[in-house]
């Protein structure tokens, strides 16, 4: 390691660590201020419809993820892994965005965005700090393989012997461990925010006229 890099790791460490503790905090007050926006003003259906376009890649993009990862155990180089090497968090970006235009808030995608800034970037920094401890492949794959932003094609690792390359086929996708995920908590969750969308504002509204 280098002396900038030990400068450097103590503070994505320690900024990790807050990270870790506010996020919870930081995630329910971002859902009481979007339920908050969505109680005081009703949303508009296109937009509601047109934020389907990012909700269902974000959820499906974490469901196919979910089915990929073995966290800790091996380096995951496959299936959408070979495009990002974040596609988890592309995918949560993605639904965040939705839900943002759905609602059609500047101030709830104003507080989504620096959620994810004082969120995720420690929490991706001090990811990758461990991937690079743990496995010596981690270095070569983030040269094939962008942090967030995907390729258009997927990435090739090297072959075993040669200098010919060969695309990444060791791993396929596991119905049984996105279940032991429990990426389907997302899908619900989501679920029931569309379903706030459509009725939280009309309940709102009748309850305020029932109790003037």
């Amino acid at each position: 390691m280098s002396a900038e890099e030990s400068r450097v790791s103590p503070l994505i460490r320690m900024w990790e660590r807050v990270a870790r503790r506010i996020r919870v905090p930081l995630g329910f007050a971002a859902a009481a201020l979007y339920v908050f926006e969505l109680a005081r003003r009703a949303p508009l259906l296109p937009p509601v419809y047109w934020s389907l376009a990012l909700v269902v890649p974000g959820l499906w993009l974490r469901g196919y993820a979910s089915g990929y990862v073995k966290k800790n155990r091996e380096l995951t180089q496959t299936g959408p892994y070979a495009y990002t090497r974040n596609p988890l968090y592309l995918g949560s970006i993605l639904i965040a965005l939705g839900f943002a235009v759905a609602l059609g808030s500047w101030l709830v995608a104003g507080v989504l965005a620096a959620v994810f800034l004082l969120i995720y970037v420690p929490v991706i920094a001090s990811e990758e700090q461990f991937l690079r401890r743990t496995f010596p492949e981690f270095e070569p794959y983030c040269r094939r393989v962008p942090r967030l932003i995907p390729r258009l094609t997927p990435a090739r690792a090297p072959a075993a012997e040669g200098p010919a390359e060969t695309e990444v086929t060791s791993n396929n996708f596991s119905f049984a461990r996105y279940l032991r995920h429990r990426e389907y908590n997302a899908v619900i969750g989501a679920a029931l925010l569309y379903l706030c969308l459509f009725l939280l504002n009309p309940a709102v509204g009748y309850f305020l006229s029932r109790n003037r």
